[in-house]
């Protein structure tokens, strides 16, 4: 357990990196930015649909039976998603850093050309990036604990995508301010939405659900992983692209990446 917190704390601490990149005066280059989102994305699709979904169907087998283990591994996905789907409609379009990330907007504020009420949008944005990670934190927590290497293969999709949220959230502040030390503290408190909503998440599930139905917190997992990368990470990849090869070109890497990872670490048969 204590390898899954420290995992998902540091997946959820790379809001700092982006938090240091939005108090440069140049941020990453968009065409290297739309790579690596799609790049996660393709990661994270590939461990939901080939690794943490059949696992969950898998072992579900053994407490409800063959065929109906489909359907809850099915419904649990839908609720993963549903929750995405709430909170990122919950987020005030013009603060949501599924919107931002990418934006000629984001851009230009991280630039300082954009004037008015930069303070207050960015710790608007920090409080919105803040709820946004609770269920990403969750995800990388239980995929740790069931598997190590695939937690860390999440982890580190999520740390990705989490680089350009801190961004969002330090450089607004940062234009404001002029103090990096603000913009990085906002960038950090952000990320540290994951690590706690991993452990209250967990809390909250063990709560409620009997011990052998736990399994069904992996397709949870799965489906806020997908709706993550659908509604997020590859939309915010077509935003920052300068051409379309580099969000393709970076999905089918990641996609490749993460099958041939899951292929070296399978345990060996017979």
């Amino acid at each position: 357990m204590a390898l899954a917190f420290v995992v998902t704390l540091l997946a959820g601490l790379s809001t700092v990196v982006g938090g240091w990149l939005g108090t440069r005066e140049q941020v990453l280059r968009r065409q290297w930015l739309a790579a690596s989102l799609a790049f996660a994305a393709g990661l994270m699709i590939t461990i939901s649909v080939v690794e943490i979904a059949p696992a969950a169907a898998v072992s579900l087998r053994e407490v409800v039976g063959s065929g109906w283990n489909l359907a809850w591994v099915g419904g649990a996905m839908a609720v993963g998603t549903a929750a995405v789907v709430l909170i990122d409609k919950a987020i005030p379009h013009e603060v949501n850093p599924a919107e931002l990330a990418g934006g000629d907007e984001a851009l230009r504020v991280a630039s300082g050309e954009l004037d008015g009420r930069l303070l207050r949008s960015g710790v608007l944005l920090a409080a919105v990036v803040t709820l946004h990670n609770l269920p990403e934190g969750l995800a990388t927590f239980i995929s740790t604990l069931e598997r190590p290497s695939g937690g860390i293969a999440l982890a580190t999709a999520i740390a990705i995508h989490n680089v350009p949220e801190g961004v969002a959230v330090a450089a607004p502040i940062y234009a404001a301010t002029r103090s990096r030390g603000t913009a990085l503290f906002w960038a950090t408190v952000s990320g540290l939405a994951e690590p706690v909503g991993a452990v209250v998440g967990f809390v909250l599930l063990r709560a409620v659900l009997p011990e052998e139905w736990l399994v069904l917190s992996l397709a949870l997992v799965a489906g806020t992983m997908l709706a993550v990368s659908f509604m997020e990470l590859l939309p915010a990849a077509r935003r920052y692209e300068t051409h379309y090869t580099q969000s393709l070109v970076g999905f089918f890497l990641g996609a490749v990446v993460m099958a041939l990872s899951l292929q070296l670490l399978a345990p060996p048969v017979g």
